[in-house]
């Protein structure tokens, strides 16, 4: 069971710039409010866009598996290689899930040694990118997973294209058998090619953003794919749905994270968010993290329609590698971030450092294991930010496995809509990424949307500022 320690949040531990412990635990207010908002959260799960909080319940959760494992297993054996393609929430979510639960070393494995095919994430439109994964993907013994709800992403769109190319002149008429799309079950653009094409299709469930469907479909397949037991990431996610539950904002870590990161981001001045695991293979849920944190709580609007222009800056970190090249500014810079580690008690396998290397500078690791040199290396950090009266919480996982990571990921999904209650905003929508996209399509020449190409020529035409 994943554990949150706060302690180095309040004003016990961090002077000034931590909460006071009596109004965080007061049974007036601040008590009453977090009872109504998981009241609220509560009622409206399952509904609109919340409809994420049923994933790993009856009777969606039991509908994806089946279609999920059933898919899965009838390409067992037959793909040397998955790409998947797609962008932020269509892919931050399977790379991570992959990343924890999978050997760093993973696809240089030989096959037989392996749980299933190499996997290869194509999450942006970089050709340098795309084309080196290709060189070595034969289009003949590798299945492309492409994912958009719509299809209707440019970045996507173009990825999909160029393979769907590569595989007609690879294999002929038989390219969508090396499909397996992840889209809208009944309406949109790639709903349309898929059943034109005879494309193999699983669901992007309605009601289920982007960045909170890593535990649908979108990031199952791909996990179940390469050997990753998916049934135990949604028991992980369940159990703490639970805890989450719970009125008593002592009992329930969602809420607690939420209010933690929101009273000193907003009262404390500490806008910037760090998260820190202290373990390679979570660093990619950093990332994960980074598009969740930022794109639910970043509103210029609240739901009242004033203007607040709220929200928080996460910042991917790993431990040790960033005590030495971001801890100094985290100690003596600007006193403006929380810093949260993430502590995982037992590695398997563990090393133990050998004896007799005979100097004595190093004498004292001798004999010990990594595992103690990694944690006391976090808990020597944490000391120090605590002495520099930096905030800081630790979540502590007892091992890396699916249930913990599943733990972890629905954290900080419920803790998100936690902290989109408390800012009074809506942690579903984002509207500023829409601007963006509707820019690209004017550039690019799509019908409908030359003047946006009007107005991204006449904002950034040229002028005389620029140093040759």
């Amino acid at each position: 069971m994943l554990t949150l320690d706060y302690a180095n949040c309040l004003s016990s531990r961090v002077g000034p710039h931590g909460l006071d412990p009596a109004r965080v635990h007061a049974q007036g207010d601040n008590a009453r409010g977090i009872s109504e908002l998981t009241g609220k959260l509560n009622q409206s799960r399952g509904t609109g866009w919340e409809r994420w909080r049923e994933l790993w319940n009856e009777p969606m959760r039991s509908a994806h598996l089946d279609a999920v494992h059933a898919i899965a297993n009838e390409a067992e054996g037959r793909f040397e290689n998955i790409v998947v393609l797609g962008i932020g929430g269509s892919a931050l979510g399977n790379i991570a899930i992959q990343s924890a639960l999978n050997e760093p070393t993973y696809n240089l494995l030989p096959a037989a040694d392996r749980p299933g095919p190499r996997m290869f994430v194509v999450d942006n439109v970089d050709p340098a990118n795309l084309e080196s994964v290709l060189k070595i993907c034969d289009p003949k013994t590798t299945l492309f997973n492409v994912v958009s709800k719509s299809g209707e992403t440019a970045e996507t769109a173009a990825q999909f294209m160029i393979i769907r190319k590569r595989l007609q002149d690879a294999v002929g008429k038989r390219w969508a058998d090396h499909v397996v799309a992840i889209t809208d079950p009944a309406k949109g653009t790639m709903r349309t090619i898929c059943d034109d094409a005879g494309i193999t299709t699983l669901p992007v469930p309605d009601g289920v953003g982007g960045r909170f469907s890593v535990l649908s479909p979108v990031g199952l397949f791909s996990a179940a794919m390469c050997g990753i037991d998916i049934d135990a990431l949604l028991d992980g996610a369940k159990a703490m749905d639970k805890r989450c539950s719970d009125p008593d904002l002592t009992k329930n870590p969602g809420a607690m994270l939420a209010l933690l990161l929101v009273e000193l981001g907003t009262r404390k001045g500490k806008p910037n968010h760090v998260l820190m695991p202290y373990a390679n293979g979570l660093k990619l849920l950093g990332d994960w993290y980074a598009q969740l944190w930022a794109e639910s709580l970043g509103k210029r609007f609240d739901t009242s329609g004033e203007e607040v222009f709220t929200g928080f800056t996460p910042i991917s970190a790993l431990g040790t590698t960033d005590q030495h090249s971001q801890v100094q500014l985290y100690r003596e810079g600007p006193n403006d971030k929380v810093i949260g580690f993430v502590e995982v008690e037992s590695f398997d396998p563990d090393l133990t450092i050998p004896t007799g290397m005979g100097v004595e500078a190093i004498e004292y690791l001798e004999g010990k294991s990594m595992t103690a040199l990694l944690n006391a290396e976090k808990r020597a950090t944490e000391y120090a930010l605590v002495d520099s009266q930096r905030p800081n919480y630790t979540i502590k996982m007892p091992r890396v496995d699916a249930h913990h990571v599943g733990e972890f990921i629905a954290l900080w999904e419920i803790a998100t809509a936690y902290a989109g209650g408390m800012l009074g905003i809506d942690a579903y929508d984002q509207p500023a990424v829409e601007t963006g996209k509707k820019a690209t399509f004017g550039l690019m020449g799509r019908d409908g949307y030359a003047d946006w190409l009007t107005k991204v020529d006449e904002t950034l035409g040229e002028t005389p500022y620029c140093v040759e």
